[in-house]
């Protein structure tokens, strides 16, 4: 299933995949399950906050792709009588269908508009709208209940959070709604989206909370309210309001086969829309938290392998040097459990906590390392942009020599030479002992390693050497570990890997029979 932006629906599903549902329970409930009557009607409620929510018309000059493929095809509904009849009618002005002139003219510049939704925040002309609503526009314009149509400008922008913050001049104070608490809405409470879809202009439908904290893999700080509200393409940007008329949610996306709604909608959260706003209007971008950590997901193999009781917590993959992670003495393979007094039970929890966090600010955290519970405390600090997060990434590391066989991991290793630095493209700077080869079937091959890939660690500790390898583990399996733990360096980052011990024994019984 593919997610859609409500703004510019994408293509069609992909696939949907089940859960199994738990039974129900069978003993009776201690207290019988009471629902609150649904409103006689939301017409007070629309009537109050229609006047608040506005339509968001941006545009931009692009050039026709009128090169040997012809004029674009312009985007029709699914099965629309006009589809073929645009195909036909673009196939025959192609270069060459006329009198065979294959001569081009210049592609003609041409005005690509946008329509989204957007609310009034504050009197003097503060809207706010998703950043995909205006991205690339050079022209943004304002639509009022009452069809005044006002100039916008940008204040700021936060693309990773899909929020803008627009600013319209006004002569007389306008209707504004403000931001409720998101955190106080439960799954089946009632709500209210508000928006311009299709282009239809101000639209009202309810629906309910249908689950919270939801993460649609479209950026590291997805935490989005579902809603069943029917929410279509031009609904972005719109607000969600609760029965007290408060925003507590911006409209953003759906999953859809064709774009309209099916009953699944996404909203950003007004807790975290509201600090994120703040941020444009004073500093035109979004201030968050940094810690400078990469990190993984906590695996029951990993658990296993440290002494963990549970398969939960955020792993340090990496540490940005400088950063406010290392000035607070965390290192490779510790595990985050809280973060200012948060759990973290998930890896993707972390981000959301570290992002809303003030910069500047000095925060505990809970960190399991060397096979206990320690707390730990760090400065905050903003995070960069990512072009400076890329060249920030780096490491330093000795040069050695000659390969070895780590029995029954189905490993050989070998200190880093000149020689496979330049086989396996390593950096200058790499430290660790490089895979030489991985023997079929083995624990190695079953998590995918491969020649080239680079050991950095075993069990939390770093290793130069392939003696240092098997020192760690033989450590392991002398402690009575299913798994031992790695950090590898390949192509794709640093990750921790288990590899399990049980299949080394089995590999051990083969070799003697």
């Amino acid at each position: 299933m593919r997610l859609l932006r409500t703004q510019v629906a994408r293509a069609a599903l992909l696939g949907v995949s089940f859960a199994l549902v738990a039974p129900l329970p069978t003993g009776r409930l201690s207290e019988p399950a009471i629902a609150r009557p649904a409103p006689d009607s939301f017409a007070d409620l629309a009537a109050r906050l229609l006047p608040a929510v506005v339509n968001v018309s941006s545009s931009q000059t692009i050039t026709a792709k009128n090169g040997p493929a012809g004029p674009e095809m312009p985007v029709f509904p699914p099965g629309s009588p006009f589809e073929q009849f645009f195909k036909d009618f673009l196939n025959r002005q192609k270069p060459g269908k006329r009198g065979g002139n294959d001569d081009q003219q210049p592609a003609p510049e041409r005005r690509a508009q946008s329509l989204g939704s957007g609310f009034i925040i504050d009197p003097s002309g503060y809207v706010v709208t998703n950043n995909h609503v205006i991205d690339g526009a050079d022209e943004i314009s304002v639509i009022l209940q009452d069809n005044t149509t006002l100039k916008a400008t940008v204040v700021g922008r936060d693309e990773s959070g899909d929020i803008a913050l627009l600013k319209v001049k006004t002569d007389k104070p306008l209707p504004t709604v403000e931001f409720g608490d998101s955190s106080t809405m439960r799954v089946g409470d009632w709500v209210l989206a508000i928006g311009n879809p299709f282009g239809l202009g101000g639209t009202v439908t309810a629906g309910i909370v249908s689950a919270r904290g939801r993460d649609i893999h479209q950026g590291q700080y997805d935490d989005f309210i579902q809603t069943d509200a029917a929410i279509n393409r031009g609904n972005s940007g719109g607000p969600l309001f609760n029965m007290d008329g408060q925003v507590i949610g911006i409209n953003t996306a759906i999953f859809s086969p064709s774009g309209g709604s099916i009953g699944i909608g996404f909203s950003i959260p007004s807790n975290m829309a509201k600090n994120i706003v703040a941020q444009l209007k004073e500093y035109g971008r979004p201030r968050r938290g940094w810690l400078g950590v990469k990190i993984q997901q906590v695996t029951p193999d990993i658990a296993e392998s440290l002494g963990l009781k549970d398969a939960s917590g955020a792993m340090i993959a990496g540490i940005t040097d400088g950063g406010p992670a290392e000035k607070a003495k965390l290192k490779n393979g510790d595990i985050i459990l809280s973060f200012n007094g948060q759990p973290v039970k998930e890896m993707h929890i972390l981000p959301r906590l570290v992002a809303d966090t003030a910069v500047g600010k000095e925060v505990p955290m809970t960190i399991w390392r060397d096979g206990k519970q320690i707390t730990l405390e760090a400065t905050l600090a903003e995070r960069p942009t990512d072009t400076q997060l890329a060249s920030a990434d780096a490491g330093k590391a000795p040069d050695v020599t000659k390969p070895t066989d780590i029995a029954g991991l189905g490993l050989k290793v070998a200190p880093i030479s000149s020689d496979l630095k330049d086989k396996f493209q390593l950096r200058d700077d790499q430290k660790g002992v490089v895979i030489t080869d991985v023997a079929p079937n083995s624990a190695a091959a079953d998590k995918g390693l491969k020649p080239g890939d680079v050991i950095m660690e075993v069990q939390q500790g770093e290793v130069t050497s392939p003696a240092d390898v098997q020192k760690q583990v033989e450590a392991a399996k002398g402690a009575d570990r299913k798994f031992v733990l790695m950090l590898i360096q390949r192509e794709g980052g640093v990750q921790y890997v288990p590899l399990s011990l049980g299949k080394m024994g089995a590999t051990k019984e083969k070799q003697r029979g």
